[in-house]
């Protein structure tokens, strides 16, 4: 190769400072960011909200590995996070009960070690025959593998008790590095540890030749195959590492909530799990954990303000699915990209559309939450600054329709004027 040619790679090839402001600074503000939060005096409602972000952060990324970087469409994730849960359920409920032996010394801060064992070997079990096929072939396996298991949970009571589930109690065995957990902003630093510790695991299998060939094999397993690696296994061990790191996540809400029932093994947490990863973007590693903290609030919080807010999911879910594959994480970064390239004319185009979103918003929210109150039994009336919006007012049709068509035509405009 000519030293032109050579001088060109290197120019390609990322620098170091690039590098450590890629791959290492992320993860320090990451830690900073979780140190930082007690000192705040959060409350108890923030510690809980704040574990269960945690938690699935976790879970989201575990899934991202399969979805975004495998290319693995998958309805039943959530039984490896629910095995991997009650696997650790199993181990603390040992603990308990030991007065000697391994499990008297095992200390309840490892649980997740024993839900990631949990997860990896029902991953190897169920990938075996799941990762013989790939595309929707594997979708539909995947659905039929995970109603299977959530119906089993019913079944064998001895393993999965019932409806009632089985508890235990994380307030045993030795503590370590002085935490009980008992009080929940000691079970803060032990998600924040195992939030910490999961992220970079998996970043780190993202940069292995296993995580690279994995990306390969999505894009085009003929080629992986014609330079001599089988893309069957590729996904098979992939599979395995996404249901550890799932059951990584379930041994962190065994901890958590001290709990598991059957429930956790069904499609509802697999779908919720699938829209925090595409809702977040698959295609970057941190999309997931963006997709995770906004989901979980708006489960959290946005229920205690509006019947419909599962309604509001799903059309944002839609929404991105169809305007913004990338999810909000591409959304993020095609800003920044815009602004540093364009500057002014970028930003004034970015808030024409926010503003055509915002009204067009309005409009939705408006005879979403006028049909919904007065249509749920109570007869209620939406009353936003003390206007009476009633399906039968004149005035609640105005603020939909006259909104939905301002908002449309300024979405519309904007997408013409390329000069913006």
């Amino acid at each position: 190769m000519s030293d032109t040619g050579v001088q060109h790679l290197q120019d390609l090839a990322p620098s170091r400072s690039q590098k450590l402001r890629e791959r290492v600074l992320p993860f320090v503000i990451m830690a900073v960011v979780l140190v930082i939060i007690p000192m705040m005096g959060p409350s108890r409602t923030i510690y809980s909200l704040l574990n269960q972000i945690g938690i699935y952060i976790v879970f989201a990324l575990s899934y991202n590995m399969l979805l975004g970087k495998g290319g693995l469409l998958s309805f039943g994730h959530a039984v490896y996070f629910g095995l991997g849960g009650y696997a650790a359920l199993h181990a603390m409920r040992a603990i308990e009960a030991a007065d000697s032996g391994f499990w008297a010394t095992y200390p309840v801060f490892f649980l997740p070690i024993v839900g990631f064992a949990g997860g990896a070997l029902a991953g190897a079990i169920i990938g075996w025959p799941s990762c013989r096929r790939a595309g929707t072939p594997f979708a539909m396996i995947s659905l039929g593998v995970a109603e299977l298991v959530a119906a089993a949970g019913f079944m064998f009571g001895s393993i999965f008790g019932g409806e009632m589930g089985i508890s235990g109690d994380r307030m045993n065995g030795p503590a370590l590095f002085g935490l009980s957990l008992g009080p929940i902003h000691e079970v803060y630093w032990f998600i924040a540890f195992w939030t910490l510790v999961g992220a970079v695991a998996m970043f780190a299998f993202t940069r292995t030749p296993l995580g690279k060939m994995s990306e390969a094999t999505r894009d085009n397993p003929e080629r992986v195959q014609f330079v001599g690696y089988d893309p069957q296994r590729v996904r098979y061990l992939v599979f395995i590492f996404a249901g550890a790191f799932a059951g990584l996540a379930g041994g962190m809400s065994a901890v958590n909530y001290e709990i598991f029932t059957p429930e956790a093994l069904s499609v509802v947490p697999s779908g919720m799990v699938l829209i925090m990863a595409y809702l977040g973007g698959v295609r970057y590693f941190w999309g997931p954990v963006l997709g995770a903290v906004v989901i979980t609030y708006m489960v959290s919080n946005l229920s205690d303000y509006s019947e419909a807010w599962l309604f509001y999911l799903g059309l944002m879910f839609v929404a991105i699915v169809m305007f913004a594959p990338s999810g909000l994480s591409g959304i993020v970064v095609t800003t920044i990209q815009g602004v540093r390239r364009n500057g002014l004319p970028y930003i004034a185009r970015w808030l024409s559309y926010a503003a055509g979103i915002a009204i067009l918003l309005v409009g939705i929210i408006v005879i979403v939450e006028a049909g919904v109150r007065q249509t749920s039994g109570y007869g209620e009336v939406f009353e936003p600054f003390s206007l009476h919006l009633s399906l039968s007012n004149p005035l609640t049709y105005a603020l939909t329709f006259g909104p939905v068509a301002v908002g449309v035509a300024i979405l519309r405009w904007v997408s013409k004027k390329e000069d913006l």
